[in-house]
């Protein structure tokens, strides 16, 4: 009988949640995403720290000896991400996405000029931007950085997406993917309730069903890849999503697991649905994420922990700095 992981990849496009190029290597998905936790987990690894250093070394000589070590590991966040991209990208042969800097998730205009910037670096390296996804918290004002990055030609993947109103407002904006966050949703209940669920109830395994029914049923061309999961049940229970991003631990697990998995979304199924459409504007989108405690609550968890994994990381980059070569001369 075939694994799980086998009949997964036959509904549903498999993406790596992960910055280990060697987990990448293993199970050989389509696509790979990152996020600064998962560059700041790798970039403390032994057999990466040559990645990180030839990108200190880089941003040190462009900057010169006159910036301090804290200014040029602070520069060195975006290109160690592209350093990574374009390592996966060797690997896999979809696409990877590259993040925003977490900390500018309500700055439209800032969140724009840093799109632009990490995708000068994979265009100076000739990797077609067919290749990158760009992504942006799931705020109304990243929803709108990446409504104009798409008509630039810029893909964008919508993160710390947990309701449906940002769902929709991802969708109107022509985003090329959001990815739920299904795991987090679970959490968020399971402290707020205090209760366990199987995951054919699992409130992250509805909510990314209720987005994925939505578009389908008014044939929006953004297509949805649920991310963050606790359990292989929780993957199994979403077998048709268009993409699904796993960590390589659960990779791993469902590559083991023998059983037959029966596809749980289908698009000819969600046209049959009675949804209602929901028209989406800026009082809306606020009006409903004010509503939705979850999401509310979880959204600024998830900017506030990938924009302390950041900060985490420029110390980490400003140490191995020091260590590898002539501090700056600079005051600091």
């Amino acid at each position: 009988m075939a694994s799980l992981l086998e009949q997964l990849r036959g509904y549903t496009t498999v993406v790596s949640d992960s910055g280990d190029f060697n987990a990448i290597q293993q199970f050989r998905p389509q696509d790979a995403t990152t996020n600064p936790s998962l560059i700041a987990a790798a970039a403390e690894k032994a057999e990466y720290q040559a990645v990180v250093d030839d990108v200190l070394k880089k941003v040190r000589k462009e900057a010169g000896a006159n910036v301090s070590d804290k200014e040029v590991a602070a520069a060195s966040f975006r290109p160690l991400e592209v350093a990574f991209g374009l390592k996966i990208l060797d690997i896999v042969p979809g696409r990877v996405s590259t993040e925003v800097d977490a900390r500018l998730s309500y700055d439209t205009q800032k969140s724009i000029d840093e799109a632009h910037a990490i995708i000068a670096l994979y265009d100076k390296a000739g990797i077609s931007r067919d290749r990158v996804l760009i992504k942006l918290a799931s705020t109304w004002e990243g929803i709108r950085a990446a409504e104009i990055l798409e008509k630039e030609g810029i893909h964008c993947n919508m993160t710390l997406l947990f309701g449906l109103h940002q769902a929709v407002a991802a969708a109107e904006a022509k985003a090329t993917l959001i990815s739920p966050f299904v795991g987090r949703i679970l959490d968020w209940y399971k402290k707020d309730t205090g209760k366990d669920y199987a995951p054919a109830d699992d409130p992250g395994v509805h909510s990314v069903t209720t987005v994925y029914n939505y578009y389908k049923k008014f044939g929006y061309k953004t297509v949805v890849m649920g991310a963050s999961f606790r359990n292989i049940g929780e993957i199994t229970e979403l077998a048709g999503c268009d993409l699904l991003t796993i960590a390589p631990k659960l990779l791993d697990e469902l590559a083991k697991t023998e059983g037959t998995l029966p596809r749980k979304l289908d698009p000819a199924k969600a046209q049959s649905l009675d949804i209602k459409k929901i028209p989406m504007d800026k009082a809306t989108f606020d009006k409903m994420h004010a509503e939705d405690r979850m999401a509310t609550d979880k959204l600024k968890e998830g900017i506030d922990g990938f924009s302390k994994a950041i900060v985490d990381l420029e110390v980490l980059l400003e140490k191995r700095l020091s260590e590898i070569g002539e501090p700056a001369t600079a005051a600091r």
